[in-house]
């Protein structure tokens, strides 16, 4: 017996499979997009366009930066991906085949990476080679007139007294170069490169410091240590800050930058032990040999302090606290007050170096003191005979 189909039955038969040659007749695609550091890319806009027809799907990809998107025809489409927070929007061919899973991935560190770099980019990095370039053509003009410099002060030490003014008169046009050059050398270091910063700036403190410049010098030294502390660089600042100190009149003033100057021999000796004996002792000798000596003691009390077996150092304390003897008229006799330590300093320069060039020196002062120590005779006070 023949079984009949109801009508019904047919029509579900015919759809479903319409419906299968329809999926026959379409791909999907199961796609993947990374970021520029090759990690899962969230919240992509993903824009598949048929260039045949014109239409347009869109999608977004997932927190692991995965999409998909199926019932396709098979062809080629236009890919776009985009993220207005990021400014992205890139574009990419992908063809569809029919009947499969079409695997998209999009790796844009690796699509960068071969495209290499962006006209800007390029533009940037030749824009920074030639300010490099242009940077190391001022800083070897300003280098080369510093070492010139050098050759012109061994020059004037023996130079005739008639040739000495031609030889300061390039000196000073030598500074001066090395002032101009090294300072646009500094304009042209790149903002990020602190060591080549700290460099260029100690050899501009350098020429400042050769020019008499001292509390340019000051600066430049103080910038230099800023960007890459040394003890070389703390050092320099101190000598430059005496300098300046004893340029001034004002004893507030003089106060202020021996302090300073004080403060960097620190920074010096906390950088490095062996230098500090030798900062504050040049500090003191800059006030010495400039006549601040009054103001030179501290500094050579804190010298002979760090190194007792200095006898340089002892003999110019006590000429620094010789400067500070005071007088009082005390009934016939003049009596000189002589500051605590005096004899003792001299005593110690003889002591660390007997045969040493400061030993007679310090004899002929300990001599002086000596004398001094009984009070002098005046007239002053005595009264008059009738």
């Amino acid at each position: 017996m023949k079984r009949s189909i109801p009508a019904g039955g047919v029509l579900v038969l015919v759809l479903l499979f319409a419906t299968i040659a329809a999926a026959q007749n379409t791909g999907q695609i199961v796609g993947e997009v990374k970021d520029l550091n090759g990690k899962p890319y969230a919240d992509v806009t993903v824009e598949i366009k048929n260039p045949d027809n014109g239409k347009v799907v869109t999608t977004k990809t997932d927190k692991q930066g995965r999409f998909t998107q199926v019932g396709l025809p098979g062809g080629l489409y236009n890919i776009r991906v985009t993220n207005e927070k990021d400014k992205l929007d890139f574009q990419v061919q992908f063809r569809v085949v029919s009947g499969q899973d079409n695997g998209f991935n999009l790796n844009l560190k690796e699509v960068m990476a071969k495209a290499g770099p962006s006209a800007e980019e390029v533009k940037k990095r030749e824009e920074e080679e030639n300010k490099f370039k242009n940077m190391k053509q001022h800083f070897d003009a300003g280098m080369a007139a510093l070492n010139d410099s050098t050759n012109l002060r061994t020059q004037l030490k023996a130079a005739p007294a008639d040739q000495k003014g031609a030889i300061q008169d390039k000196l000073n046009t030598d500074y001066q170069t090395a002032i101009t050059e090294l300072s646009e050398a500094e304009q042209g270091v790149p903002q990020k490169d602190a060591r080549t910063h700290a460099t260029v700036w100690s050899n501009l403190g350098q020429a400042y410091e050769f020019a008499g410049r001292y509390d340019e010098a000051a600066n430049a030294f103080q910038k230099a240590a800023e960007l890459a502390p040394s003890a070389a660089y703390y050092d320099h600042l101190s000598l430059n800050l005496a300098n300046a100190a004893a340029a001034q009149t004002d004893p507030k003033a003089i106060e202020a930058k021996v302090a300073e100057a004080g403060a960097s021999c620190e920074k010096a000796g906390a950088s490095d032990p062996t230098v500090a004996a030798r900062c504050w002792k040049n500090v003191g000798i800059v006030l010495s040999n400039k006549g601040k000596l009054p103001e030179a003691v501290g500094p050579l009390q804190k010298a002979a302090q760090v190194d007792p077996k200095d006898a340089q150092t002892w003999f110019l304390l006590g000429g620094a606290l010789s400067a500070k003897i005071d007088s009082k008229q005390q009934g016939e006799k003049l009596i000189y007050i002589i500051p605590p330590g005096t004899a003792e300093a001299y005593q110690k320069a003889i002591d660390s170096a007997p045969n040493g060039p400061y030993a007679p020196q310090a004899k002929a002062a300990l001599d002086q003191l000596a004398a001094l120590s009984g009070g002098e005779e005046t007239s002053i006070g005595k009264k008059k005979k009738k």
